[in-house]
């Protein structure tokens, strides 16, 4: 099965950058879709950036201009570069991967990480 585990996360004062970390092994990672998303308390879990597997970007209105998502295809690793943090942006965040693991090469699906807490402080 596909492993996903998230790094990076942890306290910062607004105005300030992280960067996350999702490194995936048990599936092929240079032809999946990634993504990152994020849940805060008392909300829906929602969508932050995507990357496709040709490096294409897609980003929420809320974080564009300000994350910058990238992935090291050699690594099967993904990133979140964080800037300009927002108390708004506390949330946890999940690495998604969408494609197919080694031992099920046939039946794309999707694959979450256990998240990664992200709290700026005001």
């Amino acid at each position: 099965q596909v492993q996903l585990v998230e790094s990076g996360g942890g306290l910062v004062q607004a105005g300030g950058s992280l960067r996350l970390s999702c490194a995936a092994s048990g599936g092929f990672f240079s032809i999946a879709a990634m993504g990152w998303y994020r849940q805060a308390p008392g909300k829906e879990r929602e969508l932050v950036a995507t990357i496709t597997s040709d490096a294409s970007t897609n980003y929420a209105d809320s974080v564009k201009g300000r994350f910058t998502i990238s992935r090291d295809n050699a690594k099967s690793t993904m990133y979140l570069q964080m800037d300009s943090l927002k108390s708004e942006d506390t949330a946890v965040y999940y690495c998604k991967f969408s494609g197919y693991g080694y031992l099920s090469s046939t039946r794309r699906r999707d694959y979450w990480g256990q998240g990664t807490q992200v709290t700026v402080s005001s």
